[in-house]
């Protein structure tokens, strides 16, 4: 593991405030990116890679700068929107239908770690609790590297584990109708503690279209870009230092307040 730097709440606040991502890689693991998409104008991918799994074996090819369904297109613009000066990767493991397997899924993780991002984004989980061994191992190997995953949480029940993001090493970002897209919460006592805007706004989608976005998959890039300008003045923040400075970043939990704020059942 390399050797962190250690900073104070407010060296981290006024980071977070003057922080563009410059530097920061941050590998999108989801449908692929549509860079010709208005919204990514100037966009250059540092990695476009596809993962492509049959019964018989995973295939790994170059990707065309398309996205399959439409849901990594809106991950980047919302980083691109926060972060201007992030690099942004992705690799496609989420098909036609915004679904994968594990097989697919760690081998998408693991390109990313060997190429070196800072940040993973992942808008997704898996609740099939025989693999979670799979799921720690690429977690621990991210841990051991230095590199901090972002990760949604289940729309149905944010209580329900599911992986990555029920590990504590990960940052696990719920999702809420917030006006500002520079706000979140965090919300102690749980494996899912942060909450940022992932509902209420419109953003990027497959086709040169915008749509409303609607779920926790929409609010991890929130909480990755605003993480990757912290990191592109303090690059050498280990995860669990980040996360701890992240928890008294974040606005205090209200539970009044959002007691109607997490919508119960909608889609991811």
């Amino acid at each position: 593991m390399k050797t962190s730097s250690w900073i104070t709440v407010e060296q981290a606040r006024e980071a977070l405030k003057t922080g563009t991502g410059k530097n920061i890689k941050i590998a999108v693991i989801d449908s692929g990116i549509e860079v010709s998409h208005p919204d990514l104008n100037g966009l250059q991918l540092t990695d476009d890679t596809h993962v492509i799994g049959s019964d018989l074996q995973l295939v790994v090819r170059p990707g065309d700068g398309t996205d399959l369904f439409g849901h990594g297109t809106a991950v980047a613009a919302i980083i691109r929107s926060l972060a201007p000066e992030a690099e942004i990767g992705s690799f496609r493991v989420l098909n036609e239908n915004n679904a994968s397997r594990t097989e697919v899924i760690c081998e998408g993780v693991n390109l990313a770690l060997d190429r070196g991002y800072n940040i993973l984004n992942c808008s997704f989980g898996c609740g099939v609790a025989e693999h979670i061994h799979r799921y720690k191992a690429w977690i621990d190997q991210a841990y051991l590297k230095g590199v901090h995953v972002v990760a949604a949480c289940n729309n149905y029940d944010y209580t329900r584990p599911e992986w990555p993001g029920y590990f504590p090493s990960v940052i696990t970002v719920n999702y809420g109708e917030l006006k500002d897209k520079e706000d979140f919460y965090y919300k102690p006592g749980n494996l899912v503690e942060f909450v940022a805007r992932g509902t209420g706004f419109e953003a990027a989608w497959k086709g040169g279209k915008r749509r409303r976005m609607h779920g926790s998959s929409f609010a991890a890039p929130h909480g990755a870009a605003l993480l990757s300008r912290i990191l592109s003045i303090y690059p050498d923040l280990a995860p669990l230092q980040a996360k701890s400075l992240l928890h008294q970043l974040a606005k205090p939990w209200d539970e009044k307040a959002f007691s109607t704020l997490l919508a119960p059942n909608a889609p991811r």
